[in-house]
């Protein structure tokens, strides 16, 4: 699995643990419910549950590319909340529905413990030249 620095980034600030990384694109994080990820209310943020998901998109786009040579940015990126929940952890699955030269697009789903749905969205990916 190739390693990402996540030291003083959002991913360590949210708690976010990457499982795995898959040859063909597929990214699987887990982010607990907790004082770092949860709305006023006491519920998961779905501010976090995007990030998350951007988050395991961004880094499945990024194993599928040279990083030498080429970067890769969320370019936009839309969720529907589906369950709410108040502790716990979910898992993040972000699979590549388009892999194309410039650009891909991915699908991530989140769910809880018992695989019910909390959250899908999906994410376009800028994948960008290095300037030399």
């Amino acid at each position: 699995m190739q390693t990402f620095n996540m030291k003083n980034t959002l991913m360590e600030s949210l708690g976010i643990q990457i499982k795995e990384v898959k040859k063909d694109g597929t990214c699987i994080a887990t982010m607990p419910v907790d004082s770092r990820t949860k709305q006023p209310f006491g519920y998961l943020h779905g501010g976090a549950s995007v990030a998350l998901a951007e988050t395991v998109a961004s880094l499945g786009a990024a194993s599928l590319v040279d990083l030498k040579t080429q970067a890769v940015f969320g370019q936009e990126i839309n969720a529907n909340h589906i369950r709410s929940k108040k502790d716990g952890m979910v898992t993040a699955i972000a699979s590549v529905i388009h892999k194309g030269r410039t650009s891909m697009v991915y699908e991530t789903k989140i769910v809880d413990e018992e695989e019910n749905l909390i959250s899908i969205s999906r994410c376009t990916i800028a994948v960008v030249n290095k300037r030399k």
